[in-house]
């Protein structure tokens, strides 16, 4: 048996132990308190006010998207990590965030244009493409410009 070298203990040979970065552990926090502001204020919204138009409507769709971003961004977190290879680094905490607030908007958009009675199968079907679309780009320029 012969003894590893340090060439041989690079870090593309050597596998990383998963765990939690820093940044992660930041927005895993920042998604709980984004949990609770949302979901508290939506719920204080539809209970205490009575539906207008107005500024109760902007404020149901900004708490909407603060409460589903902040729901969705472990789970995209979980998906992230999971599905990285293991020689690479996970995805940096903004990347997470970014891809829970693409998720949020498409819910608010979805919602828009539910209230306007314009929302159907295709593009509901299609909104998610154009997001997954924009985010691969993203993140192959981010790729680029890494190395």
């Amino acid at each position: 048996m012969t003894e590893p070298t340090p060439e041989s203990l690079s870090r593309e040979s050597y596998p990383r132990p998963r765990r939690m970065l820093p940044d992660h552990v930041g927005v895993l926090l920042a998604s709980l308190i984004m949990m609770g502001i949302g979901w508290g204020g939506l719920y204080l919204l539809i209970t205490l006010t009575k539906p207008r138009i107005g500024a109760e409507l902007w404020s149901f769709f900004l708490l909407l998207h603060i409460a589903v971003t902040g729901t969705v961004l472990p789970l995209v977190r979980l998906i992230n990590v999971r599905f990285t290879p293991v020689e690479e680094l996970p995805p940096p905490g903004g990347v997470l965030v970014r891809q829970s607030v693409w998720l949020g908007l498409y819910v608010v958009i979805c919602a828009w244009l539910q209230i306007l009675r314009v929302l159907s199968l295709p593009i509901a079907l299609f909104l998610p493409v154009v997001f997954i679309v924009v985010e691969v780009f993203l993140r192959l320029r981010e790729s680029n410009t890494e190395d």
